[in-house]
C-alpha cells in the first residue's frame, strides 16, 4: 500500500534527506586515494549522530555499516573496509538516516583521484539519467514511465540498466511501496499521487546488466566486471510535480562544482 504524506511529513522527511546530503558533502573532502572505505563509515556514523539522527542502515536488515560503499565493478551494498580507495577508483557511497521517525536515503558515485574518460562518461550519464527519471514522476504518469524513461537514456548511451535491484517508495519505512524499477514499458505500473515520496535511483553498468552477489551475503557485483555507476535522490510529489528532498549541493561545494541541475525541481532556491 502506498503511504502518502501530508505537507508537514514531507517537510520532516526533507530535513532526514538533508541530513544524508550534508553527510555526503562531508564524506566529499574525504574521498580520496589512500582513505578506506571502513574510515569512511566511521565518519558518516558520527556525523548523522552528531547532528541529531539515527543511521539508517545501520542494523535494517542485519546491516553491519552505516554507509554502504561500491567501488568499481560493485553496484550497491558494499560493505566497508580496510581496503584504501586507489587512484581512478569509483566508489558509490549510499547512505541513510533517521530524523523524527522519517528516512532520508541517497547516493551519490565519487571519483577517486584521476579517472579515465571512459568512466567519468558512465558517471555522468547515470546522473543525468536519475534526472531524466524525476522528469516522468508527476501528476497522472506511472511507475514505469520513470524506468522506461531511465532505461531509454542510458540504453541510447550505450548502457545496461540493472533489473533485480529497483527504487522505493520512502517514509517511516526505508522501503515502502512503490517498488521503482530502472527500466520498463511507458503506462504500466501504479499511477502516481499526491504527496508519494520515493527514492528513484538508477544503477547504470558499462557491460553486463547481469549482476552475482559475493559471500559477504551483501556486495552486488557485475558479472562481468565492468565499472557501474550509482545515484539517488528522494523525492516527492508536490502539486503534481516532483520536488527534491535530497540535493548534491553539499557535494558540489565541497568539490568547487556549478551545477544547476537541482533548480528545476524546486520552487525556491537551497541555501547551502
Amino acid at each position: 500500500m502506498i503511504v502518502v504524506k501530508t505537507r508537514e511529513e514531507i517537510e520532516i522527511m526533507r530535513e532526514a534527506a538533508l541530513l544524508v546530503s550534508k553527510t555526503l558533502g562531508m564524506l566529499a573532502t574525504e574521498i580520496k586515494p589512500g582513505i578506506t572505505t571502513l574510515q569512511l563509515d566511521k565518519l558518516a556514523e558520527q556525523y548523522i549522530r552528531d547532528h541529531g539522527g539515527v543511521p539508517g542502515f545501520l542494523g535494517l536488515y542485519g546491516c553491519p555499516a552505516t554507509l554502504l560503499t561500491s567501488v568499481n565493478e560493485q553496484i550497491v551494498h558494499g560493505l566497508p573496509t580496510n581496503r584504501p580507495l586507489e587512484d581512478g577508483d569509483i566508489v558509490s557511497c549510499d547512505l541513510g538516516a533517521i530524523v523524527n521517525q522519517y528516512y532520508g536515503d541517497h547516493c551519490y558515485t565519487f571519483e577517486v583521484g584521476d579517472v579515465v574518460p571512459e568512466t567519468k562518461k558512465l558517471l555522468q550519464v547515470t546522473k543525468e539519467s536519475l534526472y531524466v527519471g524525476i522528469r516522468e514522476f508527476k501528476a497522472g504518469n506511472r511507475v514505469e514511465d520513470v524506468g522506461s524513461a531511465i532505461q531509454k537514456y542510458a540504453e541510447l548511451n550505450g548502457y545496461s540498466v540493472v533489473r533485480e535491484l529497483v527504487g522505493h517508495g520512502i517514509g517511516k519505512k526505508m522501503h515502502e511501496a512503490p517498488e521503482m524499477p530502472n527500466y520498463g514499458k511507458k503506462g504500466r505500473g501504479k499511477l502516481f499521487v499526491e504527496g508519494m515520496t520515493v527514492a528513484i535511483e538508477p544503477m547504470v553498468n558499462m557491460g553486463t546488466k547481469n549482476i552475482k552477489q559475493l559471500k559477504d551475503g551483501w556486495t552486488i557485483v557485475t558479472r562481468d566486471g565492468k565499472p557501474s555507476a550509482h545515484f539517488e535522490h528522494d523525492v516527492a510529489l508536490v502539486d503534481g510535480k516532483p520536488e527534491l528532498l535530497s540535493t548534491f549541493a553539499y557535494i558540489y561545494k565541497a568539490l568547487g562544482i556549478q551545477s544547476n541541475e537541482e533548480d528545476e525541481f524546486r520552487k525556491q532556491p537551497l541555501v547551502i
